[in-house]
């Protein structure tokens, strides 16, 4: 008779040998180029992959090596980034520009590959290089791996939803004009679904430039929603028809019925939609969520079209158009922000780890920078000086001699400084809006410094939004891990009060994070991937002007827990 422990043994290995069999290599192959499309009234050159806006959406399940080769025939330096993917020892294919690899240059390749492992639901891919990922990026979406189910009813169809911004503009210049005057950037002329604008914008009626989709009645559609916009927040609501949140950033959540979605550019939402409302044609509508008080957006709104077969005629020729949130309503996101649980117990999911090993107070927003020489105050700012942003008055600002990766790998000085700040070098009343222009405070150094984190460390980071400019709502996007979101709240945190706040039992788990306005989020995490993740602001206008920094982690005491060498075919600065 076997012993007990030969039969554990056999059963583990036939569950291994089924886990890999049921695993995948998923190949693809992306020529970024130029690709001219009219939208506005206009013909417009852009840059694209595979000639699609958006690009090709990725399918792959749990489990699969997915490998990508990148052939770069557009004028301008790319690199791509798979957000959200936790690379696990592949830190190499993570992707931002100067922090794991250099640019891949025009008219040269390169090829991604790693594994995805314990990730399921939507995330996305996507530029990181300057604003390039207005137009370069697309779906990436992780099915259970064979032989598992959601964990929720199975959906009679999915749909990616990817709500984009447009400019009648080259994106590079508008971004290039904006770093060289040292203003914010013009404001986006449209939003986008799925790479068409809709119908309320100028020379956009003709039906091919509004999204449509046919859905038949009584069914359950999953829809994965995507924030590819670069500096809006997005509202998204479907006339006359509720929504159920199971997933957000590929982490399954608690069912979560609500009218109106919120996403943060970076973000993603899976939401359950039944059509259960009388045959005909319903938008659905997506709109900003502008928090900043007295600074200009792109006040519109894209919509597109669900259609019920066999809807009348009269129905389909006048859609119901839902009632969309004000462009401040605060209350609205922060109900829906904070409403969010993760599912215990559910696929992947993993508790709040109990032990802290380092303790960071990290204050983020804008402020300024000198605009040159002594005297010169004739740049677009506030007072006449450059638009900056800083995380711990440390202003980011990338290398350009070798990745950050590269220089922790190979012990390369010079590259980067370990001193970030686990808190503010200076104290204040960070919401205060009489500390707005605030001479003492709003000019912030430019460094290359990062955080260095032992392997396997717990890090709790109290986010802090600061006035010095304006309160603002920060998508903060953390590389290579998620995070379990604590609390949320407004004001200045308070350590008395607010940590009596903390879910600790089943708290959302995200990649991304919209700090509140004028308020703090807190967040943590366990550093269990070594290598350089960059943690940074999500709004594209903000990542180059510095409201950034990076973890550096060091490798574990084994080998399944030390970074491997570098790709012979890393690209070289």
């Amino acid at each position: 008779m076997a012993r007990p422990e030969s039969l554990i043994f056999w059963a583990l290995a036939l569950a291994a040998l089924s886990s890999m069999a049921s695993a995948a290599i998923v190949e693809h192959t992306f020529h970024v180029q130029n690709l001219t499309v009219n939208r506005l009234c206009q013909r417009r050159v852009i840059t694209a992959v595979n000639g699609s806006l958006p690009g090709p959406a990725i399918h792959v399940q749990e489990g699969d090596t997915l490998v990508v080769h990148v052939f770069n025939k557009s004028p301008y330096n790319l690199t791509i980034h798979w957000h959200g993917i936790f690379q696990l020892l592949s830190g190499w294919a993570d992707g931002p520009e100067y922090i794991t690899q250099c640019p891949i240059r025009p008219g040269s390749s390169y090829t991604y590959k790693f594994t995805i492992t314990g990730q399921e639901g939507t995330l996305w891919w996507h530029a990181h290089v300057q604003w390039l990922r207005a137009t370069v990026h697309g779906a990436l979406i992780i099915r259970p791996r064979a032989g598992h189910k959601y964990p929720f009813p199975k959906p009679h169809r999915e749909i990616p939803i990817i709500l984009g911004e447009w400019w009648n503009a080259n994106v590079i210049d508008v971004e290039n004009q904006a770093l060289a005057t040292g203003a914010a950037p013009n404001n986006s002329d449209a939003y986008t679904i799925n790479g068409r604008p809709g119908n309320l914008y100028n020379c956009s009626q003709n039906p091919k430039f509004t999204y449509t989709y046919k859905v038949q009645q009584g069914k359950t559609y999953l829809l994965r929603i995507i924030n590819a916009a670069l500096n809006n927040q997005l509202f998204f609501k479907v006339a006359g028809h509720k929504m159920t949140v199971v997933a957000v950033d590929a982490s399954y959540t608690n069912p979560y019925v609500t009218d109106v979605v919120l996403v943060a550019p970076g973000q993603t939402t899976d939401v359950l939609l039944t059509t259960d409302q009388a045959p005909g044609a319903y938008y659905m509508a997506a709109s900003p969520y502008a928090s900043a008080p007295n600074v200009s957006f792109d006040n519109t709104t894209t919509r597109g079209i669900f259609i019920y077969e066999n809807a009348p005629s009269a129905a389909v020729s006048a859609p119901r158009m839902p009632a969309l949130p004000a462009f401040n309503d605060t209350p609205t996101a922060h109900k829906f922000n904070s409403n969010l649980t993760s599912l215990v117990g559910g696929p992947h999911w993993i508790p709040v780890p109990q032990h802290i090993d380092e303790h960071m107070y990290v204050t983020v927003g804008l402020g300024l920078a000198p605009c040159g020489a002594p005297g010169n105050n004739s740049c677009g700012g506030p007072n006449g000086q450059r638009l900056s942003a800083s995380m711990n008055n440390a202003s980011f600002q990338l290398p350009t001699r070798l990745s950050i990766l590269q220089a922790f790998f190979f012990n390369v000085r010079g590259i980067y400084t370990a001193d970030f700040p686990n808190k503010p070098p200076v104290a204040f009343d960070y919401t205060n809006q009489n500390n707005s222009m605030n001479q003492a405070l709003i000019f912030a150094p430019k460094k290359t410094s990062v955080k260095k984190v032992k392997y396997n460390a717990t890090v709790e980071m109290i986010l802090q939004d600061t006035s010095l400019i304006a309160v603002e709502n920060h998508p903060m996007h953390l590389h290579g891990y998620n995070f379990h979101v604590l609390a949320q709240g407004f004001g200045n945190f308070n350590p008395k009060t607010d940590r009596k706040k903390f879910n600790l039992v089943n708290p959302q788990i995200r990649n991304t994070i919209g700090v509140p306005v004028g308020g703090w989020a807190v967040i943590r995490f366990q550093a269990n991937n070594p290598g350089a993740w960059i943690m940074h602001c999500h709004l594209d206008v903000h990542l180059p002007l510095g409201l950034a920094t990076a973890f550096v982690v060091e490798n574990g005491p084994t080998p399944s827990s030390t970074l491997p060498p570098p790709p012979s075919d890393l690209p070289t600065c």
